[in-house]
């Protein structure tokens, strides 16, 4: 008697043991019984009749992610690779529809985003599906929500994680904007390059004029000490020709002495005696002399001129 006992008690703890489960935070388990839906069970401590009752599945209602790989062709014929990232979570109220009705979500759910993404991105240059990939995640949600709930899935949020062009594309757009940049190098070199020119012109004209007004200083200051020299000169009773003569024939010997102080000048050869003075000058007030001739000849005939005109 006592042998049949403890198989019986063995048996029953087995049987006790199978009849209690446990769901976790989160879970749902949808039990069967004779292969007939029976009931959903949500979070916690269960029971259910051993051998009749059986757990045909468990659903996770938490937030979960689906990441797609999506190859198409944009309007300016570019292959471009797109990663869609979707979010999705099954509705508490909804277990029933999304054990039953889907064998597999996650194929149902990357056909619609292979239909979509291969629906609007055709539409879309390259640069575009850049700029307006936020239009493609929404164009993408809304399609997946109206499909998926009636199954029981609700859509979170999709993301477009990933644009990748074929390498040559990208190689080749990589070489047109370092060219789009080297081009901005360029002009702001080139417009350096003429600030610099034109600051050095600025720079040598007002050295320039500097110059010509310093040489303006000098020879009126030579002038007027020549005039002073005159003065000085008549007032000890030389007349204004021998006072000419006598600056001519010191700043002659003023410039031989001033050529003699640098050792490393050119040869140059001066006439070095007191007679060389008094003949420049005499040159110089012949040159004048005549000149002035020739100036008074040329208003005498334009005047002429000028009468006969009137006459006429």
């Amino acid at each position: 008697m006592k042998i049949l006992l403890i198989p019986l008690l063995v048996f029953g703890i087995v049987i006790l043991i199978s009849a209690i489960f446990t769901v976790k935070q989160q879970t749902s388990a949808i039990v069967e019984r004779f292969g007939k839906f029976l009931s959903i069970r949500n979070s916690g401590l269960h029971f259910k009749i051993p051998i009749f009752d059986r757990i045909a599945g468990r659903i996770n209602l938490k937030i979960q992610q689906l990441d797609v790989l999506v190859e198409t062709k944009t309007k300016d014929d570019v292959f471009v690779r797109l990663k869609i990232s979707v979010q999705y979570q099954v509705l508490k109220e909804k277990v029933y529809d999304a054990f039953y009705k889907l064998e597999n979500p996650h194929d149902q759910i990357t056909s619609y985003v292979f239909d979509v993404v291969r629906a609007e991105v055709p539409k879309m240059k390259l640069d575009d599906v850049f700029e307006r990939k936020d239009d493609v995640a929404i164009a993408v949600k809304q399609e997946l929500n109206e499909a998926m709930i009636n199954y029981g899935y609700d859509i979170i949020k999709t993301l477009v994680t990933d644009i990748d062009p074929d390498l040559q594309v990208k190689e080749a757009m990589n070489r047109i904007n370092a060219a789009e940049r080297e081009k901005v190098a360029a002009e702001y070199e080139a417009e350096a390059e003429r600030i610099k020119i034109v600051a050095k012109a600025r720079a040598e004209a007002e050295s320039k004029r500097l110059q010509g007004q310093g040489i303006a200083d000098q020879r009126r200051e030579i002038a007027r000490g020549l005039e002073e020299s005159v003065d000085v000169l008549n007032n000890v009773g030389i007349n204004s020709q021998e006072a000419s003569a006598l600056i001519v024939v010191t700043q002659h010997y003023d410039t031989l002495q001033s050529i003699g102080e640098e050792t490393n000048s050119n040869l140059i050869l001066l006439p070095n005696s007191p007679q060389a003075g008094s003949d420049m000058l005499n040159n110089m007030i012949a040159s004048f002399t005549a000149s002035n001739q020739i100036g008074e000849e040329m208003k005498k005939q334009n005047l002429k001129k000028g009468i006969g005109k009137k006459t006429d």
